[in-house]
């Protein structure tokens, strides 16, 4: 088929706008699934997916509407799966902006539409739900037009299937073909890929020029490898072999590729024998800017997990992990994510996919800093921050945030920036009612809670998105926590100065309630440097050694307690006090 006959496009929103919904719609107008296969969210394959109702992973499918090809690639709403937009967006012309008439243009809409931009991409406004009572969609249509610059909405009902036909002649209409000839040495895109543990690698890709058929030799440009090709074919949405894929066209290929680093996300893909002459862009590598360590709960799944970690990186290029060890957790890895939320999907997926029991540590930002002698180094652990006789200054990374929310909120959700060292920059309105703040305030204080207190202040109407912008300097101190006088890596932290006594006492307090009571006492400190600035005990499990004596001297029952506190004693220094997965998660309910 000519490339004039394709269309490549992606499906953008905010989170809960309808994708997945609009996505079913589609399919099902095009017959691509049969009816009996038919079900919500179908391109929602992960359990985890289909539980929280949110999209994590970016999934293709081709269309057939009339005689066109449209190839539809589903994307992610949360602001942590940004980088999967990103991602998405490079394999397409085009995409959909779905905006919920009943919430109007909200702080990750700006996002994406911002990112599609950039990409150069053709963009179609479709304002969804305007079945509900509460839908706005005129007062929508004037948002759009106002804020993003864009005309000539569609107007749907994705549960309904209101609106379908008319989403599809858009596509077909506005959208332009892909270019690109078939005669030209082969370049393809690889924007995503899976591990099958019969085939290897599985890649998707997007051929932008010449043609991939089984039995090719390829050349994996970023890493010089070649491979022969044993498969190739679409996404209906299942896999299903075709003969060839040429300019323009969605699929995956799959060549032997046992080495999971092989196959990097953003690689091009070039022919062996006449190979392209340069790669394709690619994407931007994307930074993690929250870490957290994990830990297998029985040691020796250590292998296990770091199998497991490796298979899961390979379709998230956006999470990285090194090895670590702790005196007190054993050997584990410190890994690197893009939020809390990223963070916890990583996490869940780990625990369900690959059968693991995991200890999370608390959440960490990556510092700066700069030490007396000018070198300058990236701390990602808290155990890592040099001694404050070494450090010249501390930076940490800043965000500038947008939230865009009722008006009625604007004190509540000010208030709660502020308490967060937020700096005001501007406010907007994007509509009689509708306010978008933009503030600028450190990473470390949005990691833990933020997004929580964001949506109970505004009962649930706010919206937010960020972007990095750089390190400042701060005033930053390293809080330890100690229990019976020895250190608990796993639960330091670091935070400002003027947050660290009342972040202590809090997370004492919490670790009180989480460490069950042992046959001896249990001292807890929060500590900077040598000085103890919060303090709880845990206190000892009492058994009555007295109450076999029945009578008798006094100095019978002196004997037996003298006996018990000497043990005690013992105890406490040689005892080891066993930490609960909830003492690690204790920090993330400190305010």
């Amino acid at each position: 088929m000519t490339t004039e006959r394709i269309r490549n496009f992606s499906i953008i929103a905010h989170i809960d706008h309808g994708k997945s919904t609009l996505a079913d719609r589609l399919l099902e107008y095009t017959k691509t699934l049969p009816s009996r296969k038919m079900r919500e969210q179908v391109l929602d394959e992960m359990e985890l997916e289909r539980e929280r109702g949110i999209t994590i992973k970016a999934k293709a499918v081709r269309l057939r509407y009339k005689d066109y090809i449209l190839n539809l690639i589903d994307t992610p709403g949360h602001v942590d799966f940004s980088y999967e937009v990103s991602r998405s967006l490079a394999a397409c012309e085009g995409v959909l902006l779905i905006i919920d008439a009943s919430q109007g243009v909200q702080a990750q809409t700006l996002a994406n539409a911002y990112l599609a931009r950039e990409a150069n991409l053709a963009i179609i406004p479709i304002i969804n739900k305007i079945d509900l009572p509460n839908a706005r969609p005129e007062e929508t249509e004037k948002q759009i037009k106002d804020v993003l610059g864009l005309e000539d909405p569609i107007f749907t009902s994705a549960k309904k299937g209101m609106g379908t036909e008319d989403v599809l002649e858009a596509i077909v209409e506005r959208i332009p073909p892909p270019k690109g000839e078939i005669n030209k040495p082969l370049q393809a895109l690889i924007f995503d890929s899976i591990y099958n543990p019969y085939q290897g690698v599985v890649v998707y890709i997007r051929v932008v020029q010449g043609s991939i058929k089984p039995r090719d030799r390829i050349r994996l440009m970023g890493r010089g490898r070649d491979f022969e090709v044993n498969e190739v074919g679409i996404f209906s949405p299942e896999m299903r072999k075709v003969e060839g894929l040429s300019p323009g066209e969605v699929g995956y290929l799959m060549a032997n590729i046992k080495n999971l680093q092989d196959a990097k996300v953003g690689d091009t893909i070039t022919g062996a024998q006449n190979p392209a002459q340069k790669s394709l862009p690619g994407y931007k590598e994307v930074k993690p800017f929250v870490f957290a360590s994990l830990y297998p709960v029985r040691s020796e799944d250590f292998g296990s997990l770091k199998e497991a970690l490796e298979k899961l990186k390979l379709n998230d290029a956006s999470f990285s992990y090194i090895e670590e060890s702790s005196p007190a957790l054993g050997p584990g890895f410190r890994c690197g994510f893009l939020g809390l939320l990223h963070m916890e999907i990583v996490q869940e997926r780990l625990e369900r996919e690959y059968d693991l029991d995991l200890i999370t540590t608390a959440p960490s930002v990556v510092y700066r800093v700069i030490t007396k002698e000018g070198e300058i180094k990236r701390v990602e652990n808290p155990s890592r921050l040099p001694s404050p006789a070494e450090i010249k200054e501390i930076q940490e990374p800043y965000i500038k945030a947008i939230i865009i929310t009722p008006a009625e909120y604007l004190g509540p959700i000010m208030q709660l920036v502020q308490g967060r060292r937020g700096v005001y920059r501007d406010t907007r309105y994007l509509a009689p009612n509708t306010a978008s703040l933009t503030y600028e305030f450190p990473l470390s204080e949005v990691i833990l809670d933020f997004y929580d207190r964001l949506k109970s202040v505004s009962r649930g109407y706010a919206s937010f998105d960020y972007e990095h912008i750089g390190y400042r300097k701060t005033d930053s101190v390293k809080v330890d926590v100690l229990l019976n006088n020895e250190k608990v890596e796993g639960l330091s932290f670091i935070t400002h100065k003027e947050k660290a006594y009342h972040r202590a006492s809090e997370l004492v307090a919490r670790l009180k309630e989480v460490i069950p009571q042992h046959l001896f006492p249990v001292a807890i400190q929060g500590a900077i440097g040598k000085k103890i600035i919060a303090r709880e005990t845990v206190k000892a499990l009492r058994k009555d050694v007295t109450a076999p004596l029945y009578g008798g001297d006094v100095t019978r029952k002196r004997k037996l307690l003298e006996k018990q506190k000497r043990g005690k004693k013992r105890m406490k220094r040689i005892g080891k006090v066993s930490l609960p997965q909830e003492a690690f998660l204790s920090i993330l309910k400190v305010d």
